[in-house]
């Protein structure tokens, strides 16, 4: 009789009955991830990048009288002919800074440059290209304009009241400028969450340290480093522990007592050197550790005392790809931002691609566009969740969901572009 082992399900399945979907990791990681609630008060240059508190409303409006949009000529539109050219004098100047105190009147103007208020009696700007001046001043304007032409009108960006800025919105260049356009100086933004990450593995040794045979670089704490400086958090390294118990467990304990979030990496699959899981579940709470993605499959969320844990695969790609598809969501809650789902563009795939139905798998792409501005992306090459230079010559995921059975050239596929700053890795 033929002896038959019986498999347990691994990473090179394309489906583990026990592991949990994309969309449900997500659900999980946004309930245990609650916004820490707390803020400071920054100057406007400082909160660049910060997530704002509390919405802002305009102390004013913007502009906040009329001026006008264009170099010309300010004038009341009903002293216009019904038809034909009508001849104006010009009584003044209007300059940005420097207003027309006077009244305009009937068949009167005001030369007007870019900026400058509206003087009193003018409902319209006429571009100085589309006037005349004859040989003895007088300002020959045409019957085609209306009221309202080239006249930023009070309020027409900005009305007093109007909420310019909501809560949990990440603060760009445009909203420090509509601020300080505002005349609002300093503002509250949310406190930002306190990130330790270590990684484990009795094979990893630092940078500039003798490489021995077995021995590799931690490439994952590097990583994992310039992930975590593109996003509003505070960064605890804690280096390198081995694949010890004790020195794991006192690694937790010790990033519990000074972080909001605790990221691992290796150890959470379950090999006799694995020890993250085992650990967690004496001194926290574990929700989940399978997730059915490609690379990616083992990774832990759980608490402990009041921060939360994510123990990232090892290999390097899966750390990526984790990272970018949960452990950004994490700090987005923690920061109190509205969820966000990576925006994904249609292309056209230039390679085949295999893949099995039952995972999720993001492979590695370089998109660009065709002769007629359409995407299209190839693979980096091999794909391997080891390959750390498909991450470095990609700007793209390929995106394949769990029904996806293959992807044939020419066949459209979606894309994630890496944008690491907004989490949209």
């Amino acid at each position: 009789m033929t002896r038959k082992i019986s498999p347990q399900p691994s990473c090179a399945d394309p489906f583990d009955p026990d592991s949990i979907s994309l969309a449900t990791a997500l659900v999980g990681i946004r309930q245990l991830a609650e916004p820490l609630g707390s803020s400071e008060r920054l100057g406007l240059r400082d909160s660049l990048e910060r997530i704002s508190f509390r919405p802002i409303q305009s102390p004013m409006n913007v502009p906040a009288s009329a001026n006008s949009a264009m170099d010309g000529y300010a004038i009341a539109v009903d002293s216009l002919p019904a038809s034909g050219v009508g001849e104006f004098s010009q009584i003044g100047t209007a300059y940005a800074g420097q207003p027309f105190t006077r009244v305009c009147g009937r068949g009167e103007t005001v030369r007007i440059m870019t900026g400058a208020l509206l003087p009193e009696g003018c409902d319209a700007v006429i571009m100085q290209e589309q006037v005349e001046v004859d040989e003895q001043g007088r300002v020959l304007i045409d019957s085609s304009h209306r009221s309202g032409e080239n006249v930023r009108q009070a309020g027409e960006d900005v009305k007093n009241g109007e909420t310019v800025l909501e809560a949990g919105v990440r603060i760009s260049p445009a909203d420090i400028g509509v601020l300080a356009s505002l005349g609002i100086a300093e503002i509250d933004v949310a406190k930002r969450p306190r990130v330790a990450f270590f990684s484990t593995g009795d094979e990893l040794v630092g940078i500039g340290e003798t490489l021995a045979a077995g021995k590799i670089y931690d490439s994952n704490r590097y990583s994992l480093y310039g992930m975590l400086s593109r996003l509003p958090v505070e960064i605890i390294d804690l280096g390198v522990i081995p694949d010890q118990p004790e020195k794991i467990r006192a690694a937790i304990l010790d990033a519990a007592e000074q972080a909001d979030l605790i990221l691992t990496t290796g150890g959470v699959s379950v090999g006799e050197a694995d020890y993250i899981k085992s650990i967690l579940k004496e001194i926290g709470e574990t929700e989940f550790w399978k997730i059915a993605i490609k690379p990616g499959r083992p990774l832990t969320l759980g608490q402990v005392g009041k921060s939360i844990f994510m123990g990232l695969p090892g290999n390097p790609v899966a750390v990526m790809v984790t990272f970018s598809q949960f452990v950004v969501p994490a700090i987005q809650a923690l920061c109190g931002m509205k969820p966000q789902q990576p925006m994904l563009f249609s292309a056209r795939a230039m390679d085949k691609m295999r893949k099995r139905p039952g995972r999720h798998e993001f492979q590695r792409g370089i998109a660009s566009r065709d002769e007629k501005g359409q995407w299209q992306v190839s693979k980096t090459g091999k794909q391997g969740s080891g390959i750390l230079t498909s991450m470095s010559r990609a700007n793209c995921f390929i995106v394949l969901d769990d029904q996806n059975a293959g992807v044939e050239i020419g066949d459209s596929v979606d894309i994630q572009f890496f944008d690491w700053s907004q989490g949209e890795l």
